[in-house]
């Protein structure tokens, strides 16, 4: 069964990059709307724009969507990661502003939110997307492949300079509330040399560090260090999955990313529906819903992180 919010939850803050402040508030919808922002601060323009893989449009160091009219919503990751994980199918997301906020720079505060707010079921079936054959893009040395499994499982390899993070992987069934307790509180993470590189650019102005992991070689600057020793690799899982459920439903299969970005798996899903042998529909029975990101979320899961 598809899912909605049971009431309205509201979101403050500043956007990464921006640094502007910004209010998103995330609506109950009807089954089959699927997820779907509107920018309030637009006028005369179409303000709506679905959170689909064919609405990404190139952007710098994160996940940006636009309709036809130019209207975009950028850094969008983070809360479709913690819709997926949570196990929300259908909401209107209204932001006055271009950039979801980023908050402590984890998916933690959305999912708390979304859970406080309640889920309830709507009685449009779930259908989900099958991965038949493996299907891969590369890019150098990055590697973004999806390859047939029971069900959405993520396997992520990282490596990096700096010795605070170096090389680093994990591997993930997303089953059983598996997002909440090991990826949803990961944060973002960078180098001090590219905030300082992003700030001389304009970017990164809404950043700290209380809401990034920064690194210079073997020090993490942040206060409190790390959440967790792997943090870094278990947040670019956490981006994988925002960018996964721009596929628009459900996915069935493994996703392996080997120093993969947001642009390569976007690319990744854009060679997954050009090949019409490499994926199919499927109707979710009772036991696959139960093998979903969000199906096992609890109390105790979320009391844990």
């Amino acid at each position: 069964m598809q899912t909605t919010l049971v009431k309205t939850v509201v979101f403050e803050g500043v956007g990464l990059h921006s640094g502007a402040p910004v209010r998103m508030a995330l609506h109950p919808a009807p089954a089959d709307h699927g997820i779907v922002f509107r920018r309030t601060d637009v006028s005369g323009v179409n303000p709506r724009i679905p959170a689909l893989w064919d609405r990404v449009t190139p952007s710098k160091l994160c996940t940006l969507i636009e309709n036809g009219d130019g209207v975009s919503v950028s850094t969008i990751e983070h809360i479709m990661a913690a819709i997926v994980g949570v196990g929300l199918h259908n909401a209107l997301i209204e932001i006055d502003g271009p950039e979801v906020p980023i908050l402590d720079g984890s998916a933690a505060p959305f999912v708390r939110g979304m859970r406080q707010a309640g889920l309830r079921a709507l009685g449009g079936a779930l259908r989900a997307i099958r991965v038949l054959k493996p299907v891969e893009v590369r890019e150098g040395e990055a590697v973004a492949r999806l390859e047939p499994a029971a069900a959405l499982e993520i396997d992520f390899a990282i490596d990096f300079a700096d010795a605070a993070i170096g090389k680093q992987e994990k591997r993930l069934k997303m089953a059983n509330g598996a997002f909440v307790r090991e990826l949803m509180d990961s944060r973002t993470f960078c180098r001090q040399a590219d905030v300082d590189f992003m700030r001389a650019n304009g970017l990164a102005l809404g950043g700290t560090y209380e809401n990034a992991v920064v690194v210079d070689g073997a020090k993490v600057l942040s206060p409190g260090g790390l959440r967790h020793e792997d943090e870094a690799v278990r947040h670019k899982m956490l981006d994988a999955l925002g960018d996964l459920s721009l596929a628009g439903a459900p996915i069935l299969g493994r996703y392996v990313g080997v120093r993969a970005g947001h642009a390569m798996t976007n690319r990744l899903l854009r060679a997954l529906f050009a090949d019409p042998s490499a994926w199919e529909w499927e109707a979710c029975s009772p036991l696959q819903a139960h093998s979903l990101p969000g199906a096992g979320v609890c109390r105790p899961a979320l009391a844990a992180v």
